[in-house]
């Protein structure tokens, strides 16, 4: 526990496992303790105050964290330095008092929606006493923290990530998220517009908008009036200096028609939709509680794709589901092949306590959701590359963002989130750019800047475009 001193800045070191909104409340965190002397840290061995910003979704999350606070705690021991030790996030929210009783090293615990109080509970911590703070408060927290300065919004790159919706009320029978960030809840325009506006105007190109079950979003405007997801991208749309919206993650129930017309219709709304199915078994999709048959989500995709052609499509898959057989795994093959996917994240099915999955009859042996992953990720590896090598003899449109690995080099992001790399000079960074892509690796692809002189008129190659996106994507198919 540290007994801090304002003859200098205090120090503050930020782990952050897991998913993107952990990353957004990890800057809001920091956010909120600049006022009171903390700047960020990339050494641990400098810090005054370490938080390990936690997630529940991975495997064995609790006990990643229980080793994590037992190094920390030998750092502090034989190290010779005082710190004090936090423990924020999902973790902390569904394990809170264990962790304060397994590890007593740590001086804080907080769950996600109380980090806008972090200063208040630093306070306490200095008067000795240990807090563990895991209710779920009244208070909008976005309403008190406050927003970053320009410069540190500059210092995190040209896009960012700004959460617009927390919270779950789908209550899957594997997750967590209902019990760990508690009911939907959806943020007013103006005060996310308000927030937009700030990292636009601090040099932020593109935007991220994020949720549990971001497409869920129902924010109120400044006549009470409750709006979608579709309508907040076109409002966002309208800042000037914006040149790209994204959002992540979906629920497949609530891809709206005003949400898929929004991606036909708004030329910043990216060509890329992560949309998970989870399995392709109804059988299973039942016992999941995913509130969506194998049927309604392809019929869900047909919809996307007659309003938006060139969409690629990510996916989340869970194998050894309790109670998936042989032939439930099949199916979740099969809809992979059938949808084509440009990306996928997949997962083993772990036991997370308290949810529903975790006392299910059926679980299925460790060896078997190892080979089950084993081939679909040879799967969705197979179609993730043979998307990026249609790609190749394409022009993409790239957001250039940072420097590349080599001299002369940059990096960027393609309109479905691939990373790019090209020779370009570094007064680039933060345009848009035509690029030819020339090459394909495992993970990034490569191109070229194309000059004025050498490409189509726009209306032939919005047509060549169209016609070899929509070809790139039946490839991923076969």
């Amino acid at each position: 526990m540290t007994d801090t001193t304002e003859l200098r800045p205090r120090k503050l070191f930020i782990k952050t496992y897991g998913c993107q909104m952990n990353v957004y409340d990890s800057d809001r965190m920091a956010d909120a303790l600049a006022p009171h002397g903390y700047e960020p840290t990339p050494v641990i061995d400098d810090a005054d105050l370490v938080v390990l910003n936690t997630c529940h979704i991975r495997e064995k999350a609790s006990e990643k964290v229980f080793s994590e606070l037992g190094r920390l705690a030998e750092l502090r021991r034989e190290g010779g330095r005082d710190f004090t030790i936090g423990v924020a996030g999902c973790v902390a929210q569904a394990e809170g008092e264990e962790i304060a009783r397994r590890s007593k090293a740590v001086d804080l615990v907080f769950g996600p929606q109380s980090y806008h109080r972090l200063p208040e509970l630093l306070s306490r911590v200095r008067r000795g006493t240990p807090v563990v703070e895991t209710e779920f408060p009244e208070e909008d927290k976005f309403e008190h923290l406050p927003l970053a300065q320009k410069q540190v919004i500059r210092s995190r790159g040209l896009t960012a990530f700004l959460t617009v919706q927390e919270g779950c009320d789908k209550f899957c029978s594997f997750c967590v998220v209902p019990y760990t960030r508690g009911a939907e809840t959806s943020r007013p325009l103006e005060q996310v517009l308000t927030e937009a506006r700030r990292l636009i105007e601090a040099g932020v190109r593109e935007l991220t908008l994020l949720g549990q079950n971001v497409n869920a979003y129902h924010g109120l405007d400044a006549a009470g009036r409750s709006i979608g997801l579709g309508e907040l991208c076109a409002r966002l749309a309208e800042i000037e200096g914006l040149a790209r919206l994204r959002y992540t993650t979906s629920h497949p129930s609530d891809m709206t028609d005003e949400l898929i017309a929004a991606h036909r219709d708004n030329d910043k709304l990216m060509p890329y939709l992560h949309l998970p199915v989870q399995s392709g078994s109804d059988t299973i999709l039942k016992a999941m509680n995913r509130r969506h048959t194998r049927a309604d989500y392809l019929r869900t995709i047909e919809r996307i794709k007659a309003a938006r052609p060139d969409m690629a499509l990510s996916g989340d898959f869970i194998v050894g589901f309790p109670g998936e057989t042989d032939a439930d795994f099949e199916q979740t093959l099969s809809i992979v092949r059938e949808v084509g996917y440009a990306s996928a994240f997949t997962f083993k099915y772990s036991i997370r306590p308290g949810t529903p999955g975790a006392d299910m009859d059926g679980q299925v042996e460790e060896a078997v959701k190892t080979e089950r992953l084993a081939r679909l990720n040879e799967l969705v590896t197979a179609q993730m590359r043979g998307f990026a090598r249609a790609c190749v003899g394409r022009t993409l449109d790239v957001l250039l963002d940072k420097p590349g690995r080599l001299p002369g080099q940059l990096g960027g992001r393609s309109p479905y989130l691939q990373a790019v790399h090209l020779e370009a000079s570094a007064d680039l960074i933060g345009t848009v750019q035509p690029v030819l892509i020339v090459g394909a690796g495992n993970n990034s692809i490569e191109g070229k800047i194309v000059t004025h002189a050498e490409r189509n008129p726009a209306s032939v190659l919005e047509s060549q475009e169209l016609a070899a996106i929509s070809a790139a994507l039946e490839h991923t198919r076969t």
